[in-house]
């Protein structure tokens, strides 16, 4: 009895903590602590994901082997999927509805190869963005990490995969009488150019999609309505002939259409500067600076939301 009546006028009479009366938030911050999650600066942010730059292309390059690790062909699909697309699309527009208007069937095919190849690029670098977070649920909850990392990978998957599958598109522009010239050389910034554009359009999807699944469902639809009015069948100029010119002009400065526009400027002989639209280049510039600048901040701004709930 007279310990514990010892022990209680011990605790009556110890000096309160400094501590005490403070809040949670005002803890935290006394002892320099965070919320576990919680998103980082942007320029914290851009730091953490050059750290794991050797992640993202060890991913990027892992899901590449893994792509058609399944098929008898393997990696030949790569290459094989956008020219069977592109002998589909010949025989239907080039042949059957004469969309190679104002062309030959000599400039007609590697017109339509370009264009397929490019398109996809884009193509597949926003569907995988669309699944980026949602399809990778188990990876996101279990690791921490900047979660920009995945759509940016896949991203430069699809990179990758285009870089395998220009080597046919060399070969089938060559084979119809382009031979290797100076503005070749252009095809390089304008992949760069294509390639910053499509990650900021592979980060919008990938927030959209983390929280809205059913998003990769309705993107090949909106996909294809993108690529038939982006000239990948047909010369936009010579077959809005006629028609009013702010169409064209709508039609020819979309990204899609423009980097197209510069490939086949890059690669094709008789596909002239008077076949591009106006300030082009600042147009190709400026789609990749403002969609991949504002796509990776919209991305970030939900970084401590992705994989919850």
């Amino acid at each position: 009895m007279s310990d514990t009546t010892h022990d209680g006028a011990l605790a009556t009479s110890r000096p309160p903590s400094a501590d005490e009366g403070l809040t949670a938030a005002e803890l935290a911050k006394k002892y320099g602590l965070s919320v576990s999650g919680a998103r980082p600066g942007l320029g914290e942010y851009v730091r953490q994901l050059w750290g794991r730059r050797h992640f993202i292309m060890a991913f990027s390059q892992a899901k590449l082997m893994a792509q058609y690790s399944q098929a008898k062909l393997g990696q030949i699909w790569q290459v094989a999927t956008p020219l069977l697309n592109a002998g589909v699309y010949l025989l239907i527009f080039g042949v059957i509805l004469g969309a190679s208007k104002g062309m030959t069937l000599k400039e007609y095919i590697p017109f339509l190869v370009i264009g397929i190849f490019v398109f996809t690029f884009t193509q597949s670098s926003v569907m995988a963005g669309v699944r980026a977070i949602s399809g990778n649920l188990g990876l996101v909850r279990a690791l921490h990490f900047p979660r920009a990392s995945l759509p940016i990978s896949f991203s430069l998957q699809q990179l990758q995969q285009l870089l395998y599958s220009m080597i046919v598109v060399v070969v089938i522009t060559i084979g119809f009488g382009n031979y290797p010239r100076l503005s070749w050389l252009l095809v390089v910034p304008v992949l760069v150019l294509q390639f910053v554009f499509n990650t900021g359009l592979a980060l919008v999807f990938a927030r959209m999609g983390s929280k809205t699944p059913d998003l990769a469902q309705l993107m090949p639809f909106l996909l294809r309505t993108w690529m038939y009015t982006s000239g990948v069948m047909f010369s936009i100029e010579a077959f809005l002939k006629g028609k009013p010119q702010w169409i064209s002009d709508v039609l020819q400065w979309n990204p899609a259409a423009i980097y197209m526009d510069l490939i086949r400027y890059a690669l094709i002989d008789n596909y002239t500067a008077a076949k591009l639209p106006p300030h082009v280049w600042a147009f190709a510039l400026g789609w990749a600076v403002v969609v991949g600048g504002l796509g990776f901040v919209y991305f970030w701004k939900s970084e401590e939301r992705y994989g919850r709930g």
